[in-house]
């Protein structure tokens, strides 16, 4: 259950720095070089696992490191 929940806090954090900086979805996905469908995904209700190459090109694209999403 733990990991389910890091998966969870991941998401929030991501969004809430989405919209910290006025990011779309599609933006973010775009400037990560992810899916903006899996984005979605992270952000949901029901997050998948997060590769660290994935968390970190998140990471870069918020301006920020993979620490402090989780």
């Amino acid at each position: 259950m733990k990991e389910y929940t890091i998966r969870v806090k991941a998401g929030k954090k991501i969004k809430e720095l989405r919209e910290k900086y006025g990011f779309t979805q599609e933006e973010l996905a775009e400037k990560a070089d992810i899916d903006y469908k899996y984005l979605q995904r992270v952000e949901g209700k029901k997050p998948p696992n997060l590769k660290i190459e994935t968390l970190a090109k998140i990471a870069k694209a918020l301006k920020t490191t993979p620490a402090k999403l989780l």
